[in-house]
């Protein structure tokens, strides 16, 4: 399918790796320039080995602010922004230290602030424009076993559903995209300590993770970035014009609520 998407330029944050990076592949598919940001110079170069034309690396760390400024200097003006960037942690609620949760705050809800604050002005004085917060199911239902990621995601939803309201009247919209578990860099390690069995098979403990943490899932399987993917690529286009202010699943139907 056609998202007629070709010579847009877009910034996806978190997009060497996991869901950030099949965003990318699935927006350069489609004809779109992607700029992307990251910490390591040496991990953006082994995500894209080969190098595109449509595809622009910038060593930036997007989640401090001067990473962010660095990368708007060399970046001013883009079609759509995916705020993608995002850490996670199995932790005990007492545990959590205030830096534990300002660590959380400054990845996951100030990147995506930073750089909206930037680009959303300058895509409503144009009248077009895409930001899309790649937020999670456990922004909906908090996850006991790391309470500061989920108060992150429901601060990305009301983020995106203030900036929203912003946009009435014109054609620049913003989304949300909530994901459930989904294979990428790090999930195996994560789903392998909640295991009650150490050593256990990645198989193994992926079952035991959706039949004890994630009952209510009715995919019982880890998502896949590209199923992810399609819909950012969706909500990017032109042809999701009456989709604004929105909070779309694509947790494999983990939540039970129908709104």
């Amino acid at each position: 399918m056609d998202f007629k998407l070709a010579g847009k330029t877009a910034i996806v944050t978190g997009g060497s790796a996991g869901i950030g990076f099949s965003i990318v592949e699935s927006l350069v598919a489609e004809g779109v320039r992607v700029v992307v940001p990251g910490r390591s110079r040496e991990k953006l170069k082994q995500a894209f080995p080969n190098g595109t034309k449509l595809v622009q690396t910038v060593v930036a760390d997007v989640a401090t602010a001067e990473g962010a400024a660095s990368l708007i200097d060399q970046v001013d003006e883009i079609d759509i922004l995916v705020n993608n960037l995002g850490i996670y942690q199995v932790q005990d609620f007492a545990a959590i230290s205030d830096a534990d949760w300002l660590r959380f705050f400054e990845v996951n809800v100030l990147s995506g602030v930073r750089l909206s604050r930037h680009y959303f002005p300058k895509m409503l004085a144009k009248n077009w424009g895409r930001v899309i917060f790649v937020s999670s199911e456990s922004g909906v239902m908090t996850p006991p076993e790391m309470i500061h990621y989920g108060v992150t995601k429901s601060s990305q939803l009301a983020i995106s559903r203030g900036l929203a309201e912003l946009t009435k009247g014109t054609e620049v919209t913003v989304n949300s995209v909530l994901p459930g578990p989904t294979r990428s860099e790090g999930i195996v390690d994560f789903i392998q300590s909640l295991s009650s069995v150490p050593g256990a098979s990645d198989e193994a403990a992926e079952r035991e993770f959706f039949e004890k943490h994630r009952s209510t899932s009715l995919l019982q399987r880890l998502i896949r970035g590209e199923e992810v993917a399609s819909l950012v690529a969706y909500l990017a286009s032109p042809l999701s014009a009456a989709t604004n202010g929105a909070a779309l699943r694509v947790e494999g139907g983990l939540l039970r609520s129908i709104a």
